[in-house]
């Protein structure tokens, strides 16, 4: 008798990461509504707003990508797919974008203004790029038999 198992991603991974992903989202776009409006008015409330939401996006993110990276490259390796991967990569870039991001905001507020836009743009873009790969290419994966 054979049995080999089949490998299956787990539920509970799968639902705490569709729970807990859209946090540092919403946060990293947050921080690139507070970093535009720091940029045109000068009110260095923006940018200490924008800063604490960049720190509390990357300690949100820190589970998330964990399970991701559980579930892409070490449990069930042979289920992922392309996308899934190219997903964590731009995740893992987004990420380090903001971690860049921070550190500018810990410069003085006159100086972080064109730098922190660009690097919160770039890490939303990637994240945004990352989710939109995922959505369009589920629907294709489910309906395979």
């Amino acid at each position: 008798m054979n049995t080999s198992a089949v490998p299956h991603r787990s539920v509970v991974a799968l639902a705490f990461h569709g729970l807990l992903n859209p946090i540092p989202y919403g946060c990293f776009v947050a921080a690139l509504i507070n970093d535009i409006v720091y940029a045109r008015s000068g009110e260095v409330l923006w940018e200490k707003a924008a800063a604490w939401l960049l720190v509390i996006g990357l300690l949100a993110a820190i589970i998330p990508r964990l399970i991701n990276l559980a579930q892409v490259w070490i449990t069930s390796r042979t289920l992922a797919t392309r996308t899934d991967r190219i997903d964590f990569w731009l995740n893992l870039v987004a990420i380090v974008l903001a971690i860049f991001n921070a550190f500018v905001h810990s410069r003085d507020a006159y100086a972080i203004a064109p730098t922190s836009v660009w690097l919160s743009i770039g890490t939303v873009a990637l994240l945004a790029i990352g989710q939109i790969m995922v959505a369009v290419q589920r629907p294709a994966t489910e309906a395979r038999p």
